[in-house]
């Protein structure tokens, strides 16, 4: 398993080792011990969530405000996805700063994003799962969000935007200068 830590502090990119034979592949998902002794994270995993959804869907950016504050740990299990967070820790060195990747079905690859931060996603295949490990429970009363083409974080999505699909509730979002951050 390759670990890497990402341009964001706290941030990191997993590429599992995969073995793959006739039979089909095996690989380790995640690992508490490596990953602590590989990045210094003590992550436990309490909600395990999975979606679906069709080429073109945007959610995010997502985040859950203090005491709530999510840690989390995404792959795609189907498909493809640009995955993108967003450091909203304001005594952090890289906050307001955003990173990309690609998360497939293909790679097996994962994005470990800290509390603190917002995340989304856009499924660039046909269609795409997305399985999430978290290490809080979901807190309705502290969800919220930041604006995805928020102009001062220039996101590049990889799709034009008429063909991006939106819930209200992402449409809405504030822009990331007036948005509660209070990590």
């Amino acid at each position: 398993m390759k670990i890497e830590a990402l341009p964001l502090s706290g941030a990191f990119l997993i590429n599992p080792t995969i073995h793959n034979d006739k039979r089909g592949y095996f690989f380790e998902w995640f690992n508490i011990q490596t990953f602590e002794s590989k990045t210094g994270i003590d992550f436990k995993p309490v909600q395990f969530n999975c979606s679906k959804s069709a080429k073109g869907v945007l959610r995010g950016m997502h985040f859950q405000t203090p005491p709530h504050a999510q840690a989390k740990l995404v792959t795609a299990t189907k498909g493809e996805i640009q995955d993108v967070i967003i450091d909203l820790r304001k005594k952090s060195p890289t906050f307001g700063q955003h990173y990309s990747t690609i998360l497939s079905e293909e790679k097996k690859n994962q994005l470990y994003v800290p509390k603190g931060f917002a995340h989304g996603f856009l499924v660039l295949s046909k269609e795409a799962e997305i399985f999430y490990a978290i290490d809080n429970f979901y807190a309705p009363d502290h969800e919220d969000g930041v604006c995805y083409n928020d102009p001062t974080l220039n996101i590049n999505w990889m799709l034009d935007e008429e063909e991006l699909i939106l819930s209200d509730k992402d449409k809405i979002y504030s822009a990331f200068a007036s948005a509660p951050l209070n990590f």
